[in-house]
C-alpha cells in the first residue's frame, strides 16, 4: 500500500491561493519563472525559464512528450441536462474511459456523478456515447464508454475544444494546449490534457540547448484526464519508449551524464522502460505504474514539472526524484514568493 500520509507531514498547511492559479498563458512561453531546487546542497534558487541553458550542461539527456493534446472536452444530453464530456484514453477494445461533468455557466465544468450504467450521452455533432461500466467499481468519476462513432478522435477535432478548469479565465485556442516537441502519433492517438512541462520550450530555446551539448530525447505518453480525487493515483495509460531514446539514456547514464525528464510523465515511462539497475530498453504497451519514495527512481536523474497540488499523487513521485527536506523548502518558496500553478504557470527543476 503507498504511503501517502507523510506527503500531508511534508506539506502541512499548504494552501494554493487563488491569486496563484495561472488564469491564462503567458505573454510569452518562455517567460515563466523556474524555481531551482538541488539535492546535494540543499540550495533552492529563483531563475526565468529562459536560463534552462545555463542550468544544464552538455552531456545531460532532456526526455521530453511528444504526444499532442486533443479537444477532448464535448457538449452533449444525457437525461435531458446538458453536460460536458471529457474524453480521457482510448482503449484497445475501442471503448474510451470518459468523465461526464456538468457546466457550470462560466465556461466551465463542475463534478458530477456518473453513470448510471446504460446511458447514452447525446453529443454535439450527432454521435452517441454508451456509459457502460465504472473504471473503478468503487468510484463514479472515470467511466468506460463506448462511442458511436467510427473515428472518435476526428470527432473530437471537428466538435469537441481544449479541457477546461474553472481556475482559467476563459477559452483557449488548441494551439495554446500544444507544446513545441508536439507530433501527430502513427496510430492517432494523442492526450486528453498537455504534457504541460513541456509547454515553456521554445524553438530557439531548444535550438540554444543542443548547441550547447544537451540532448533532446523522445518518449510518448497519452495522458488521461487529471485526478479530481486526493490522492487517486494514475491509471494506465499507452506509452511508447523507442530505441534511439533508450540508446541516449543508457549512453548518457554511462558518460557520467544526467537524464532530466520534463514532466511526471517522461519519468512514468522511463521508469516502466527500466530494468532494477536503471537500464532502460525499448518498450511500448500500457503502464500503471504508480512511482513513490519506496519504490524510488532508477532511470531518472532530475525532473522538471509543473507544480503540483498538495493531495495530488504526483507528490509521491517528485519525493522519489528529490528529497523531503528539499521539497519542503522548494513548495514554501513557491508559495512565498507567489509562483503561479497549473498548466499555463511557473515550472520546477529538481536537480541533483
Amino acid at each position: 500500500m503507498t504511503d501517502t500520509s507523510r506527503t500531508s507531514d511534508i506539506l502541512r498547511g499548504f494552501q494554493v491561493p487563488a491569486e496563484s492559479l495561472a488564469p491564462a498563458p503567458p505573454a510569452r512561453r518562455d517567460g515563466v519563472r523556474l524555481l531551482v531546487g538541488r539535492r546535494g546542497s540543499g540550495e533552492v534558487s529563483h531563475h526565468t525559464f529562459r536560463d534552462l541553458p545555463e542550468l544544464l550542461r552538455a552531456g545531460d539527456v532532456l526526455v521530453v512528450n511528444t504526444s499532442q493534446t486533443l479537444p477532448a472536452a464535448v457538449d452533449g444530453q444525457l437525461g435531458g441536462d446538458r453536460v460536458v464530456v471529457h474524453f480521457s484514453t482510448r482503449r484497445d477494445d475501442g471503448r474510451w474511459v470518459v468523465e461526464v461533468r456538468d457546466p457550470d455557466g462560466r465556461g466551465s465544468t463542475v463534478r458530477r456523478a456518473g453513470g448510471p450504467a446504460g446511458a447514452v450521452v447525446e453529443l454535439a455533432g450527432g454521435g452517441k456515447l454508451a456509459l457502460e461500466e465504472p473504471m473503478d467499481p468503487c468510484g463514479d468519476r472515470l467511466w468506460f464508454a463506448r462511442p458511436s462513432m467510427p473515428d472518435t478522435v476526428a470527432h473530437l477535432r471537428a466538435h469537441g475544444r481544449p479541457i477546461r478548469y474553472a481556475y482559467t479565465e476563459r477559452d483557449q485556442p488548441l494551439s495554446a494546449y500544444q507544446t513545441v516537441f508536439a507530433t501527430p502519433s502513427a496510430d492517432g492517438g494523442a492526450s486528453s490534457e498537455m504534457p504541460s512541462a513541456g509547454r515553456p520550450f521554445t524553438a530557439a530555446l531548444v535550438t540554444e540547448l543542443v548547441s550547447r551539448g544537451v540532448q533532446i530525447a523522445p518518449i510518448v505518453l497519452h495522458t488521461g484526464v487529471a485526478s479530481a480525487e486526493a490522492y487517486e493515483p494514475p491509471y494506465a495509460e499507452p506509452y511508447t519508449v523507442p530505441a534511439t531514446t533508450a540508446w541516449q539514456v543508457n549512453a548518457a547514464r554511462a558518460a557520467g551524464g544526467r537524464v532530466i525528464a520534463v514532466g511526471t510523465t517522461a519519468v512514468r515511462a522511463l521508469e516502466t522502460a527500466s530494468d532494477g539497475r536503471g537500464v532502460v530498453r525499448p518498450a511500448q504497451g500500457w503502464t500503471d505504474l504508480v512511482i513513490t519514495p519506496e519504490r524510488g527512481v532508477r532511470a531518472v536523474d532530475g525532473l522538471l514539472t509543473g507544480l503540483h497540488e498538495p493531495e495530488a499523487s504526483h507528490l509521491l513521485m517528485l519525493r522519489a526524484v528529490s528529497d523531503d527536506d528539499l521539497l519542503e523548502r522548494v513548495y514554501a518558496e513557491a508559495l512565498q514568493q507567489r509562483y503561479l500553478w497549473h498548466e499555463f504557470g511557473d515550472v520546477n527543476l529538481l536537480l541533483p
